[in-house]
């Protein structure tokens, strides 16, 4: 299967890069950053073996198309997108936390729930709650940034002021503008007739200190959606609920017995699975946007990717 697992670029006036879990970053002169989104799947916090066809491209336009969506209400790095998998930014130093919130218990915070604890990352959950329920008001509930092959850390907000990682006062419009891009994701999935459940947002600051949306948002990679038809009755049955994320291959690879701890090893996918993978994939980005999925030509990733970045440079 054709997939982009890595890159290689020396793009003009090049100073650095840097290769994370699944993007890498390229920073040119100016303050100018160009992010490949390759399709390498990462879960639990390890790179999988083998990438999935398409991700990259679909992370890239889904991450795209919602920070266009929600740049009147938080500045953000984009200034172009050259390339199916390829944004342009601007240059900023990132937080080294991740702004996670979620409106229901699900996933992590579920799992923690079930382990009998009822404090995540400071903020209290109620007793009596079950998987997939609504919290009464979203919880920031933020982790720390790892290094690839590192694991992301829940932390306190008292914890990260204490520390110095983000100072109060950038801490404070942090909480503010993720709060105001879960309120404006879950009006952009309740038109799509779905359920924004938790996520994650990255933030950097520019050289003039303007802190800004970096990264991708509401993708199926940093994001948990429901759908919403069907919700209220699944749960008062106790059922699973109908979600549109990432959730499903951890799943997959809790089943083969594999949770990213030490001593387990990565269950090997088939070409079947890979293929399954990708398809789910294409229909999350299809659920999410409302836009029916074009396949980007995959015959030469290195040789459009260059061709497309230096042609927008030129300009």
């Amino acid at each position: 299967m054709n997939t982009l697992m890595s890159t290689d670029f020396n793009f003009p006036g090049q100073q650095s890069v840097y290769k994370g879990k699944v993007r890498e970053v390229y920073t040119l002169e100016d303050d100018i950053l160009v992010m490949v989104a390759t399709d390498r799947l990462s879960a639990f916090d390890v790179v999988m073996p083998k990438g999935i066809p398409y991700k990259g491209q679909i992370l890239n336009q889904i991450a795209t198309k919602m920070m266009e969506a929600t740049a009147d209400i938080v500045p953000n790095w984009l200034m172009a997108t050259p390339d199916p998998n390829v944004t342009v930014g601007k240059a900023c130093e990132p937080f080294k936390v991740e702004m996670v919130i979620r409106g229901y218990m699900s996933g992590h915070a579920a799992r923690e729930y079930k382990a009998g604890k009822r404090l995540l990352c400071g903020v209290p959950m109620s007793e009596g709650m079950k998987e997939n329920d609504k919290f009464p008001e979203p919880i920031i509930t933020p982790a720390t940034k790892a290094e690839k092959g590192d694991h992301d850390e829940d932390i306190s907000k008292e914890d990260i002021l204490k520390r110095g990682i983000v100072s109060k006062e950038d801490y404070e419009v942090l909480e503010k503008y993720t709060r105001a891009l879960f309120q404006r994701g879950t009006e952009i999935a309740a038109k799509r007739g779905l359920i924004l459940v938790d996520t994650k947002y990255e933030f950097g600051k520019t050289k003039d200190g303007k802190i800004v949306l970096i990264d991708e948002i509401h993708t199926p990679d940093s994001s948990r959606y429901f759908y919403a038809d069907g919700y209220d009755e699944r749960q008062a049955k106790g059922e699973p609920q109908k979600q549109l994320s990432k959730e499903f291959v951890r799943q997959w690879l809790i089943s083969n017995g594999f949770q990213g701890l030490e001593g387990q090893s990565v269950p090997e996918m088939s070409d079947e699975y890979i293929e399954s993978v990708s398809n789910r994939y294409i229909e999350l980005f299809e659920n999410i946007t409302g836009d029916t999925f074009v396949k980007a030509d995959v015959t030469n990733f290195q040789e459009r990717i260059l061709t497309n970045v230096k042609a927008y440079l030129s300009k």
